[in-house]
């Protein structure tokens, strides 16, 4: 696995991994989320799954399961973490406990080490099904700013793991346990990153309808307010004022997200009667197209008002596109602003960037291959990989020290002017 990734990734993070594999030969992982794909979460866990196997350490991911009414509490309790004043009665709580009870009782959750991620199977731990000493809750969501209520109830959870690990900073929250912080990644070898031939590119182009002779503006996500669709629609609509453009959004369900058709549906009207915005509700498994829209685009945007991490604002960086994304959650992180992309936070900020970048294709070119070399630097799976050694490793100690930082991502470059 590893000489797969020579001359790709920095040799000095190869030969951590190889040391570090070394010292957990025969031990074991467990990953426990809510859902097997859609969203970033599964898509992580499929790419490093197969790789901590590979080293030798026996991995596992399960996977809880529930009923609609269930996932309509824990998407209630997603969107309050990340900021909304949802108000979440008794009731709908212990349909939410009753529901991870049930799991507790189904699930195989014996390992040297589990990670359970973010909140819908963190209440796990109550149930007797983990042993505290080594479960680890991994939050993916943007915490900066949860809704005090029932961060309160789930920090309940929270505060009987070992560990807790976030993606930066200003997400992690007072807690009587150690933290870390490890950023996500992707993986440069996926059918989501490797590398495409113009041949393959246009032909998915092509088959949506799409123009390459024009520009072409791309957002990948799932269909979530947070992600802020429409203010993506209002910002394409103030640049057509001055270019012909073009723009998509495109995005695929999560099985634990039952919000994301009505989003889909509003989507869907905002854009009705303009034949330059492309809609398009991707199936599970679109990969390849996800590639070949963001290879193809001029400029891709991320314009989230909440966001955990955002692995289409890495994917983009590492095909070479200049990226316009929301100052929230962890994209500024990435985004180091007038070096890589631009930091924004309004439709009207959004739509004079996008301006600058197609006025100034050079200077658009610069920024896509600074950004794909800061993504070589920080955001490939070998970091990632790395760190969820050293994470075992500190695990497997019989106290862990607090607090303690992996190497994650480089400083962002200073403050971003309004817009």
């Amino acid at each position: 696995m590893i000489e797969q990734y020579r001359g790709i990734a920095p040799d000095s993070v190869l030969r951590e991994i190889a040391l570090l594999a070394e010292a957990l030969q025969g031990r074991s992982l467990l990953h426990v989320n809510a859902t097997r794909s859609g969203g970033g979460v599964a898509e992580l866990l499929a790419r490093l799954v197969p790789w901590t196997e590979a080293l030798g350490i026996r991995t596992t991911w399960e996977v809880i399961s529930g009923s609609p009414a269930f996932f309509e509490v824990t998407k209630a309790m997603h969107n309050a973490l990340q900021g909304d004043e949802v108000e979440i009665p008794r009731a709908d709580l212990e349909v939410y406990l009753h529901g991870l009870q049930d799991n507790a009782k189904r699930l195989r959750l014996e390992a040297d080490v589990v990670v359970v991620h973010d909140p819908q199977p963190a209440y796990l731990i109550q149930f007797g099904a983990l042993d505290r000493r080594r479960a680890v809750w991994r939050c993916h969501i943007d915490l900066s700013q949860p809704y005090e209520p029932v961060w309160r109830f789930l920090r309940q959870a929270v505060s009987r793991y070992a560990m807790a690990v976030f993606h930066v900073a200003p997400f992690a929250q007072p807690l009587p346990i150690p933290q870390l912080l490890i950023a996500p990644s992707i993986d440069p070898l996926s059918e989501k990153n490797r590398e495409l031939s113009e041949a393959e590119i246009t032909a998915v182009t092509e088959r949506f309808g799409i123009d390459r002779r024009r520009p072409l503006l791309v957002q990948i996500s799932r269909f979530d307010r947070f992600k802020d669709p429409l203010g993506v629609i209002a910002a394409y609509r103030l640049v057509r004022q001055n270019f012909d453009c073009q723009l998509v959004l495109a995005g695929g369900p999560a099985s634990d997200d039952p919000e994301g058709e009505r989003v889909l549906a509003e989507v869907q009207e905002a854009a009705a009667g303009d034949p330059d915005i492309f809609v398009l509700s991707l199936p599970p498994g679109s990969d390849h197209e996800i590639n070949a829209l963001q290879r193809a685009a001029t400029v891709v945007i991320q314009k989230s008002t909440r966001e955990g991490f955002g692995l289409t604002v890495t994917e983009a960086m590492w095909k070479g596109k200049p990226v316009i994304g929301g100052a929230a959650g962890g994209i500024p992180a990435q985004v180091i602003h007038g070096v890589t992309g631009f930091l924004v936070h309004s439709p009207e900020g959004a739509a004079f960037r996008l301006r600058y970048l197609l006025s100034h294709p050079r200077a658009a070119q610069r920024m896509g291959a600074q950004g794909r070399e800061h993504v070589r630097r920080h955001f490939l799976i070998t970091r990632h990989v790395r760190d969820y050694l050293m994470l075992m490793l500190l695990m497997l100690q019989e106290r862990p020290s607090n607090p303690l930082r992996l190497p994650a991502a480089a400083p962002s470059g200073g403050e971003c002017p309004d817009g």
